[in-house]
C-alpha cells in the first residue's frame, strides 16, 4: 500500500463528506486534524484508500477489486511483517467490499481466521423531539458537578474512549473542542467530548472512569454536550460497535436511533 500524496487529500475529503456512512473518524484524519494515515492502491491514479485513525480504527474506501492491494491488505491484517502497532477496527464501503473482506479473513480451509473477530459498527441518527421528551435532569441531592472540560480533564481522564486519542494536544482541544466533565463529590468520574467537530456535526466520544459506572453519569455528561449541540444548531453523532450494549442504550436514552448496521471487524495482533 502506497502512502497518498497529500495534494489528493482534498478530492478525497469531499468524497468521504458525501458518504451516507459515518466517516467522521476517517475525515478528521484526511482533513489533518489528527495524525493518522492515508495510503492507496496508485500514487498517481488512486482508487482505493485506506485510512488509518490512531485512537485504532481504519476505513477502506473505494474499488475493491485490485488484486495487487488486496494482497497487500492480506499482509497488513495478518500483520506479517509487523506494519500495525496494535489492533484495529475495520470497516469499508461501498458494500462490494463485504464478499472481498469474508474471502480475504478466510484460510486455505475457507474457515474464519483467528486474527480477525467480526462484530457491527452501529450509525446512529438523533431524534431531537424524543431527547427532548426523555430529557432527564440531574437529582438535586447528587454529589455531581457538571463543567466544560478543562486542560486538567484532558490531561487526567482515564479510560479507552477519552481526548487524548482524539486530539493532539490539551491546548488543541480547549481552542478548538467542547466537552463536559462531571465530576462526583468533587472527584472528575465522566466526561462527553466532542471527538470530531465542524459546524454542521459533532462526534460524541464519551468514557466514565471505572469506579463511578453503573451512576448514571454518562448520561449527564451527554446531556449537557447535546444540549450544547442543539444551542448552536449542531448534530450530534453517535457511533458504536453492536457489542456495545452499554453504548447503545446510552445513545438510546439520549434520542439516538440506529439507523445503519455495517461489518466491523477487529485486527487482532
Amino acid at each position: 500500500m502506497t502512502p497518498l500524496d497529500p495534494t489528493a487529500y482534498p478530492q478525497l475529503l469531499a468524497s468521504l463528506k458525501a458518504a451516507p456512512i459515518n466517516t467522521l473518524f476517517a475525515q478528521a484524519v484526511v482533513d489533518g486534524k489528527v495524525n493518522g494515515k492515508v495510503y492507496t492502491d496508485h500514487a498517481t491514479h488512486p482508487t482505493t484508500y485506506y485510512i488509518v485513525h490512531p485512537y485504532g480504527m481504519s476505513l477502506l474506501w473505494g474499488d475493491s477489486s485490485d488484486e495487487a492491494f488486496l494482497r497487500q491488505l492480506k499482509d497488513y491484517v495478518d500483520n506479517t511483517q509487523g506494519q500495525r502497532p496494535g489492533e484495529e477496527w475495520l470497516q469499508a464501503f461501498p458494500v462490494s467490499w463485504d464478499p472481498v473482506l469474508d474471502k480475504l479473513f478466510r484460510d486455505e480451509q475457507q474457515q474464519p481466521v483467528a486474527h480477525v473477530e467480526r462484530d457491527t459498527r452501529l450509525n446512529l441518527t438523533f431524534n431531537a423531539d424524543k431527547y427532548r421528551e426523555q430529557r432527564k435532569q440531574v437529582p438535586a441531592e447528587a454529589p455531581i458537578q457538571i463543567t466544560t472540560v478543562s486542560h486538567a480533564a484532558f490531561d487526567n481522564m482515564t479510560g479507552t474512549v477519552i481526548p487524548t486519542h482524539f486530539w493532539n494536544s490539551a491546548d488543541e482541544f480547549v481552542s478548538q473542542s467542547i466537552g463536559y466533565s462531571v465530576y462526583y463529590n468533587n472527584t472528575l468520574a465522566s466526561l462527553a467530548f466532542a471527538a470530531f467537530i465542524d459546524h454542521e456535526v459533532l462526534e460524541i466520544g464519551i468514557e466514565t472512569c471505572a469506579a463511578f459506572r453503573g451512576k448514571g453519569l454518562a448520561y449527564h455528561s451527554c446531556a449537557a454536550l447535546i444540549d450544547y449541540c442543539l444551542e448552536r444548531g449542531l448534530e450530534p453523532i453517535w457511533a458504536c460497535r453492536g457489542s456495545n450494549a452499554g453504548s447503545r442504550k446510552l445513545a438510546q436514552q439520549l434520542g439516538f436511533e440506529v439507523s445503519r448496521e455495517l461489518p466491523y471487524y477487529k485486527l487482532l495482533l
